[in-house]
């Protein structure tokens, strides 16, 4: 295999051309933001903005630190993160706000939980690409000094 190949994911946590298991974080932090708004008192158009915001600056940041999608993968995970956000800000105005704290801190937990294990899962996959590099280096030095 020569360096500038890639190595192919096979884990549960690999980037998806569409969607991914990535695209449930990102559902739940719709529902994070959503909440919060709601919580805060922001009005509908304020806190739809700042959720469009937040979804598209959080897919640039994931650019900018070099996380590898697809064009189609990153906008649907805007679209999936609005799409959660959009229900659950018109529905929060019916329960209460202890309520909403409860599912707030509910998703919260979910979404930290499963951002760690993808994460870890990322951290694993860099540390044996970063090995098979390295022993597919080592194979062709040890070739062409034959």
């Amino acid at each position: 295999m020569k360096r500038d190949q890639m190595f192919v994911r096979t884990d549960i946590w690999r980037e998806g051309k569409y969607l991914d298991l990535w695209s449930v974080p990102h559902f739940l932090s719709g529902m994070m933001i959503a909440l919060l708004t709601h919580l805060l008192g922001f009005e509908t158009v304020l806190a739809f903005a700042i959720a469009f915001i937040g979804t598209v600056g959080y897919e640039l940041w994931e650019e900018w630190m070099g996380i590898e999608e697809t064009r189609m993968n990153r906008s649907l995970d805007v679209v999936v993160g609005m799409m959660s956000f959009t229900p659950t800000f018109l529905l929060a105005s019916m329960f209460s706000q202890m309520i909403n704290l409860s599912i707030l801190l509910f998703v919260g937990t979910c979404d930290a939980v499963l951002t760690y294990f993808g994460w870890k899962a990322a951290q694993r996959a860099a540390v044996l690409e970063s090995e098979l590099r390295a022993q597919i280096g080592e194979r062709q030095t040890e070739s062409v000094k034959k």
